[in-house]
C-alpha cells in the first residue's frame, strides 16, 4: 500500500506530530489556557514570519487574509497599484474591485515577474492608497522581486500589501527590514498545517491607515482583531484544534530555524528543475520561485492522464496548471513537510510513468540529476 504524499501547493502535508496534537480533545477558548496557547503562537508566527508587528490569525482561508487587509487600509473609492501576473494576482484585483477601488493594473506575462523599473514609473504617476503583489505567485510558480519593489513602495504614502501565501515558511521573506506593511499567508502551505487559517502581519504605517478607514464588515474587521491580539485573544470563535495544530507546526520550524528551511526549499526546487531538464524537459517561469515548480508537458501529454497515474500507481499528487496553463504544464510544491527522500521519490515516479506514456529520455537521468543537486544540499 503506498502512502499518500502531497506534492501540491496546498494542502501540503502535515507532519504526524501536527495531527496526534490536533486530535487531542477541544477545549473553551475563552479561557487562560486558551490565552497561554495563542501567545506561544504569536510569539512563534513573528518568528516564522521575520517581523516584530503584530500577526493577526482569523480563521479562514488566505483569501480571507487578503481581503481583510485590503478592506481595512483602502477606502471605497481608493486608488490601488496591482501587480498582476498569474491568477491570484487577478484575484487581489477582484476583490478590489469589488469594493468599489480605482485599479490600476501593472501586468506581467504569465510566467514572468512584474519589474522593479516598472513598479517605479507607476508609482510615478499617480498617488495611490495600496499597492498589491504576490510575493510567490503560486499558479505560475514565479517569484517576484519584493525587497526591490518594496523598498519603492516604502518612499510613498501606499500601503504594501503582500500575498506571501507560498513564501512564508519557504523563501526569504523579511518585511521589516525590507518594508513590506501587511504580508498575508494561510496555515495549508509552508505552515504544515490543513487549510482553514489565515494570517496578516500589520506594521505602523498600516495600522495608522487602518484607523482611517471605515468599513462596513464586523468578522474581518482588524481592528478588533489587533486589539484581541493585545490580550493574546481573539475576537471571535477561533479555530482552536487549528491553533493547537498550529502550535505544534510552529515549533517544528522555528526549531530547525529559517535560514536551514529557506536552504531546504531551495535545495529541492533545484533539484526538482534539474531533473526536468536532463529528462528532457522544459521548466515553466523565467523567474522561478522555489516553493513551487512548474514544468512543461511533452507535445502529447494529457494532464489528467499524467497525474492521474501518479496517483493511481504511487499515489502521488500533484498539481494542474491554472488559468492560461491549464493542460499546459504540472506543478511540484517543495514547501513544508517535505525531504530529499519524498522529492527523490517523486522524480523517479515521474520518470515512470512519463516512459510509459511515450516520452522519450534516457531514463534514471533524472533521478541521477537530482541527486547531484541533494548532494550539494546535504553538504
Amino acid at each position: 500500500m503506498n502512502r499518500m504524499r502531497l506534492f501540491t501547493p496546498g494542502p501540503t502535508s502535515v507532519p504526524e506530530e501536527v495531527l496526534l496534537e490536533m486530535a487531542k480533545p477541544v477545549f473553551h477558548h475563552r479561557t487562560q489556557e486558551y490565552r497561554t496557547l495563542f501567545a506561544a503562537v504569536n510569539k512563534n508566527l513573528q518568528e516564522v514570519l521575520q517581523t516584530k508587528n503584530p500577526v493577526v490569525t482569523i480563521a479562514g482561508s488566505g483569501t480571507a487574509g487578503f481581503e481583510a487587509a485590503m478592506i481595512n487600509t483602502i477606502p471605497q473609492g481608493g486608488s490601488v497599484l496591482a501587480l498582476s501576473n498569474g491568477k491570484f494576482a487577478e484575484r487581489w484585483v477582484t476583490i478590489a474591485k469589488r469594493n468599489k477601488c480605482q485599479v490600476t493594473e501593472l501586468k506581467a506575462e504569465y510566467g514572468h515577474a512584474v519589474k522593479p523599473e516598472a513598479v517605479a514609473a507607476a508609482l510615478a504617476g499617480k498617488k495611490f492608497d495600496a499597492v498589491t503583489l504576490c510575493h510567490s505567485e503560486t499558479s505560475t510558480c514565479t517569484r517576484n522581486d519584493l525587497q526591490a519593489i518594496a523598498g519603492l513602495v516604502r518612499a510613498t504614502d501606499a500601503i504594501l500589501i503582500v500575498d506571501g501565501i507560498t513564501s512564508v515558511g519557504a523563501i526569504p521573506v523579511k518585511p521589516d527590514e525590507w518594508g513590506v506593511d501587511m504580508l498575508v499567508t494561510g496555515s495549508q502551505k509552508a505552515l504544515m498545517l490543513p487549510p482553514g487559517l489565515a494570517f496578516v502581519s500589520v506594521s505602523e504605517k498600516a495600522r495608522k491607515k487602518i484607523e482611517t478607514v471605515v468599513q462596513p464588515n464586523l468578522y474581518l474587521s482588524l481592528p478588533h482583531y489587533l486589539k484581541s491580539l493585545a490580550e493574546n485573544d481573539v475576537p471571535w470563535t477561533p479555530a482552536v484544534t487549528l491553533v493547537r495544530g498550529l502550535n505544534k507546526a510552529l515549533e517544528m520550524i522555528v526549531q530547525e530555524g529559517m535560514a536551514n528551511v529557506w536552504r531546504r526549499t531551495a535545495g529541492l526546487a533545484r533539484a526538482t528543475r534539474a531533473a526536468a531538464v536532463a529528462m528532457g524537459l522544459k521548466v515553466f517561469s523565467q523567474d522561478p520561485v522555489d516553493s513551487v515548480t512548474g514544468i512543461y508537458y511533452p507535445a502529447g501529454f494529457d494532464d489528467k492522464a499524467f497525474r492521474g497515474a501518479l496517483r493511481k500507481e504511487f499515489n502521488m499528487n500533484t498539481a494542474a496548471g491554472q488559468g492560461s496553463m491549464e493542460g499546459k504544464i504540472f506543478r511540484i510544491s517543495h514547501m513544508g513537510y517535505v525531504d530529499a527522500p519524498d522529492t527523490l521519490g517523486l522524480i523517479s515516479a515521474i520518470e515512470v510513468v512519463m516512459k510509459k506514456q511515450g516520452h522519450q529520455f534516457t531514463f534514471g537521468a533524472g533521478v541521477a540529476a537530482a541527486h547531484q543537486e541533494l548532494a550539494t544540499l546535504a553538504g
